[in-house]
């Protein structure tokens, strides 16, 4: 192999993991966790008991949408990341107790239908489509984790949010470049060298499917280098290394393009409702100095920092991030719910 291939097949492998939260992989490099991370018994891949599906987007596209708590709770919507599905937040469905948490599926992610357009500012709108369907005019908190916080800046840029959206929890959010963060240099040889960005993402994902069919571990690794705290427990990376796996290669190319041409900067103007940005303390993807460039950029944004997490604080350092969505949600709802009960992840 010449060494401007093995340079692109390096490149395009660790662009996979830092994008995208991960690949199918082997063994991942483990580590031992923190007594506060959660528990390996949990079963991530449960789903809510309300099935409010399927929602139908302008478009025809089927969104699957489930829910859990009281119906006449005050409400929460979550809008999942890249390659993902609503399965990233179990812990807040389950550990956010007198509320009603609302999570779905993205247009061409998880049980939702495929569709030929995967762009931000389609998902945002898709985000109205679910807003009607599932809450009405009644007031919400939107959280949105990476791709879900950009889909729901896109929302804001069209003005499908409304009224109705109460306040708004961006988690791992970058207005654009999100690729900076997490790669440096490696994308700027990735991209001159590959040439656009739909040609950069249609080498990564021939190299994903490649490491599918490998016994290496190097995907694995990088997805916890990249997306996790350094004491994330096992089962937490080969859950999100699995939903990625699965996306489609529709997610990997068309999805991936759009995410890596995307730029929202001037949509942040357009966000005016109370805005509380998540950033783990070890992001590599979205770092706290770009969440802290992203709240000075909100008309009314306030910072939380999350110990020892990475990209994904929900799933690493649930109960910090679920006491952070109950005070936020208590402050800009009208109704404010029961105190979380202590003990449960």
């Amino acid at each position: 192999m010449s060494s401007t291939r093995r340079k692109l097949l390096t490149a395009g492998v660790a662009a996979a993991g830092a994008i995208a939260g991960g690949v199918a992989a082997g063994t991942a490099m483990r580590r031992r966790a923190r007594s506060s991370s959660p528990a390996s018994h949990e079963p991530l891949a449960m789903l809510p008991p309300q099935d409010l599906g399927p929602v139908v987007a302008a478009d025809g596209t089927a969104l699957f949408v489930r829910s859990a708590g009281p119906e006449d709770a005050p409400t929460l919507v979550f809008v999942h990341g890249f390659s993902l599905d609503l399965t990233i937040w179990h812990f807040q469905w389950t550990g956010l107790d007198g509320l009603r948490c609302v999570v779905y599926d993205q247009r061409g992610h998880g049980r939702s239908g495929r569709a030929d357009d995967l762009s931000p500012e389609t998902m945002g709108r898709d985000i109205g489509t679910v807003l009607d369907a599932v809450t009405g005019d009644r007031p919400v908190v939107l959280v949105g984790h990476s791709l879900g916080a950009m889909a729901i800046l896109s929302a804001a840029e069209a003005g499908v949010l409304g009224r109705r959206v109460a306040g708004v929890a961006l988690i791992g959010a970058a207005s654009s470049d999100l690729l900076r963060g997490a790669l440096g240099s490696i994308t700027g040889m990735l991209r001159p060298r590959l040439g656009t960005f739909s040609t950069a993402a249609r080498r990564v994902d021939r190299l994903r499917r490649a490491v599918l069919a490998s016994p290496t571990d190097v995907a694995g690794m990088l997805t916890r280098l990249t997306q996790f705290g350094d004491d994330a427990p096992p089962h937490l990376v080969d859950h999100v290394v699995g939903l990625a796996a699965h996306a489609s290669t529709e997610v990997w190319t068309d999805g991936l393009t759009k995410l890596m041409e995307m730029d929202l900067r001037h949509a942040i103007a357009k966000l005016t409702v109370p805005t509380l940005v998540i950033v783990g303390e070890q992001d590599r993807i979205t770092p706290p100095a770009a969440a802290v460039e992203l709240v000075g950029s909100l008309p009314d944004g306030r910072l939380a920092v999350i110990s020892g997490a990475g990209h994904l604080p929900m799933l690493e350092r649930p109960q910090d991030v679920n006491d952070h969505l109950r005070a936020f949600a208590s402050e800009v709802l009208p109704a404010t719910a029961p105190k979380r009960k202590r003990g449960k992840a």
